[in-house]
């Protein structure tokens, strides 16, 4: 019987008299293996060097690496998160598979772990180099509240990348009409329902019909776990009711089929191509219906409620990103003040 074993590596050198002679190993870099192969002296050296390499690591972060990539919470991200995530957990392994868990607690260890974030950044960019560092912290915050590690370095660490503020990146009521106007009817669903609800794409995508009961759409966010019960406005009550079900998930694409991330995007580029909305994405939706509800009086606390952000989010957004240049909130604010203020006798 003839037994096929994965992974050999092997490599024929020439000898000092002129013969040559092939090594082999069990993967490339691997542990030599013994004998010729077929031989049983092969087979059991080969066998030996794959339980050595499943035999789980101690003591090292790559432990903690490979815990963390079988866990629950790991399955439980979306499909898209686990696809970044596992070039980053491969490029942290390559500097600190072997670091100690003990010298986590070190002191020394969150300026070593900042320096590797500063090459990161001079090769791959602050954007990369800020996202390998939160991977790291998270693996790092999921072993601390498993008792595996006594401290996590990595917590409060900042952000390098400075860029990306959507100060002005509002879509406004002319935006939404000319889009609307201009781009395919299949994709008209998408914009009301980012507007009226303030979810995430990834979150609307696979939203369900059986998320709508007809007044409220409820749904459980797929980032934080967050669950949602959001009063649909007579404009997203009225296109969700017209729209035909031509599956279980309300958004579908020309041919009737759920979209995938990938052809939602490059569908949704091409319509703002099309609509010549430039510089805006379907991601600022999500803030301009933020934007919208508090221009129209909504404390933090029922944005909060409807867009599943926390108290902090929506203070962040309001606070920094959207409004500080928005001047309908100056008109408002203005208007306000004109009932508020009592005029002189």
């Amino acid at each position: 019987m003839r037994v096929r074993l994965r992974g050999i590596n092997s490599k024929r050198k020439r000898l000092a008299d002129g013969s040559f002679k092939t090594y082999y190993w069990a993967w490339k870099g691997g542990p030599p293996l013994r004998g010729e192969p077929g031989s049983p002296e092969f087979i059991a050296s080969y066998n030996e060097a794959v339980a050595q390499r499943v035999a789980p690591p101690r003591g090292i972060l790559l432990s903690l690496l490979q815990q963390y990539q079988a866990s629950e919470d790991f399955r439980l991200l979306a499909d898209s998160t686990r696809r970044s995530y596992i070039p980053l957990i491969a490029r942290i392994e390559k500097a600190f598979g072997d670091f100690p868990l003990s010298a986590l607690t070190d002191r020394r260890t969150r300026g070593i772990f900042l320096e590797w974030r500063d090459k990161v950044a001079a090769v791959s960019g602050r954007r990369q180099a800020d996202y390998a560092w939160t991977v790291l912290s998270r693996v790092l915050s999921w072993s601390l509240n498993r008792g595996l590690i006594g401290s996590n370095p990595c917590e409060h660490g900042g952000r390098l990348y400075r860029g990306g503020a959507r100060v002005d990146k509002i879509w406004t009521a002319t935006d939404e009409a000319t889009f609307l106007e201009r781009a395919p009817s299949h994709l008209h669903l998408a914009l009301l329902l980012a507007l009226w609800t303030g979810q995430r794409q990834g979150d609307l995508l696979r939203l369900p019909w059986s998320a709508y009961d007809g007044s409220h759409i409820r749904l459980r966010q797929r980032k934080g776990g967050a669950r949602v019960v959001i009063p649909v406005g007579a404009p997203l009550k009225a296109a969700l009711d017209s729209t035909s079900k031509r599956s279980t998930i309300i958004l579908t694409n020309s041919d009737g089929k759920p979209w995938t991330s990938d052809g939602f995007r490059a569908s949704w580029r091409k319509a703002c191509k099309r609509a010549g909305i430039a510089d805006l994405t379907f991601h600022d939706l999500r803030g301009t219906a933020v934007t919208r509800l508090a221009i129209c009086g909504c404390t933090e606390a029922e944005i909060a409620t409807i867009t599943g952000h926390s108290l902090r989010s929506v203070r962040a957004i309001l606070d920094t990103h959207y409004l500080s240049r928005d001047p309908a909130l100056a008109e408002s604010a203005i208007r306000k003040l004109e009932r508020g203020t009592k005029a002189p006798d």
